[in-house]
Order: structure tokens, then sequence, then C-alpha cells
């Protein structure tokens, strides 16, 4: 039984990275091969060789539709956002678990140090917001970081005053604040190397994730 648990997961992981695969279908193929091995861990619990099939078939139906939706409204607001985006830097994409995300860097976003929104970060959060508005089902994370510049006791709440000024902007254009959480990670989640100026720029950015999960009803 472990080894099936092993194997099906390991056969998932290297489907999921195939090259022809979206985003999408990359995710579910994830999340079925997980979800058989968990099946078929509780078949063997139960008893007998044909419940470790059985708890593995219907484990990886369940792990295939588990998680995220990517729907017809994230979809479209992924577009919207592209479109408002084009040109800024603002870097829009599809994650592997089904989330958009926006990658936002520091200059239109913060000056340096401080956590008061840039002017030019404001139209693209009104887009952003109202694309929202129209999805009441997703739910936002937003994510502060830093470059490693000054001591944590600094970035730490730095990062998360930036992201909860976005939040408060986004709330104060009728999105619920309730469908947002917020975290700041400081200097500790870098992209680039702190060595260079262009590398800190990169660092100090905010990501904004949105997430429709499975089980919300759809519309």
């Amino acid at each position: 039984m472990r080894k099936l648990l092993i194997s099906t997961i390991a056969a998932s992981i290297a489907l999921s990275g195939c090259a022809n695969m979206s985003e999408t279908e990359r995710g579910t193929a994830t999340g079925a091969g997980i979800g058989a091995g968990v099946g078929a861990l509780i078949g063997g619990a139960t008893g007998g060789r044909g419940n470790v099939a059985g708890g593995a078939a219907v484990g990886g139906i369940l792990g295939a539709v588990a998680g995220n939706v990517w729907s017809s409204r994230m979809e479209n607001q992924k577009r919207q956002m592209q479109q408002a985006t084009q040109g800024t830097g603002v870097q829009v994409s599809q994650t592997a678990d089904n989330r958009l995300k926006l990658d936002i860097p520091s200059d239109i976003s913060f000056a340096t140090g401080r956590s008061d929104l840039n002017p030019s970060l404001r139209p693209i959060l009104d887009r952003f917001a109202s694309g929202l508005v129209d999805n009441p089902a997703a739910t936002v994370t937003i994510i502060g970081h830093t470059d490693n510049t000054g001591s944590d006791a600094v970035n730490n709440p730095l990062s998360l005053e930036r992201a909860s000024r976005v939040r408060d902007y986004l709330a104060g254009r009728g999105v619920a604040p309730q469908r947002i959480s917020v975290d700041g990670r400081g200097s500790r989640e870098p992209i680039a190397s702190n060595a260079t100026a262009d590398g800190r720029a990169r660092n100090r950015r905010v990501e904004i994730f949105v997430a429709e999960p499975q089980q919300q009803p759809q519309r």
C-alpha cells in the first residue's frame, strides 16, 4: 500500500510537469494524484486490495476537483487586469493552483521606506476592485515584501503595513474587508539578488492573489 501511495503521487508530480499542459491541467493532475494516494491509504485502512483500489479511484476524483476554480469570472478578471496594467510593469498570471496573481513592483506601488500608496497604483486598484465586486465568491490575499536593506524590526512591519494599505483601498472601493487577508514577509522571500540595486527593486513588491474556492456555488 505504501508503494502504491508513493508511486501514485510521484506519477502525478511527473505528469504535472508535462510541457504541453496548461497551468489548470497541471494543478488538476497534481491534485488528482495526491487525492488518489490519500484515498488509497483510507481504502487500505478499511481492509483489502479492492478497498485500496477503490479508495484510490475515489480519492483521485476528489483531488481533481478540490481546491480553486478557474471560472469564466476569473478568466475575465485576468484579461481585464492585463489590459489595465499593460506597460506598467505589473505582472498578471494564473498560478498552478488556479489563483489570479498580480505582482506589483515597487516603482508604481510605494516610495522607499513608505507605506502610502503611489498615485500611479490607484487606477490599477480601482479596476481590480471592480472585478472583485463582480465576483463575490473570490477571496483575496495581499502579501508585502521588502529588500534586505535595514533590519527585520523595520522591514517586517513595513511590509505588513503596505499590504494593509492595499486592503484598505480595496475596501474603500466596495470590496468587503472580510474577503481580504494580509501578510508581511519582510525580506524573507526575495525573487532576485539583494546584491544589486535592480535586484533590491524587484524584491520590494506587493503580491495579490485572488482565489475562487471550489466549494463556492457557481452562478
